[in-house]
């Protein structure tokens, strides 16, 4: 899932899943929330809004199921060596 970075009141990042349908709004205390069932309506208008935190306390807090993560960062150098290892640099010879 591809995370818009956003700086609107506690939230920091959003990312959607069009195929699963899921919201990923993840925050300044490095707490995540996965929210089901979001179309994508809702998401254009979050993703679009000038105030996307009230749009989020508005429209998604209580009205979509989310399970709550934490945000998982890697350093910049670690991100991007996974990114260019070779696909067999995990298998021995």
């Amino acid at each position: 899932m591809e995370m818009k970075k956003i700086n609107a009141g506690k939230l920091r990042a959003i990312g959607y899943d069009r195929r699963e349908r899921v919201l990923r709004v993840e925050f300044d205390d490095g707490s995540a929330i996965d929210y089901s069932g979001v179309g994508e309506e809702v998401w254009r208008k979050l993703s679009t809004s000038g105030a996307a935190w009230s749009y989020y306390r508005d429209n998604i807090e209580e009205e979509y199921t989310g399970r709550r993560g934490k945000v998982q960062s890697k350093g910049n150098a670690q991100a991007l060596a996974d990114l260019f290892k070779a696909p067999n640099d995990d298998a021995e010879s």
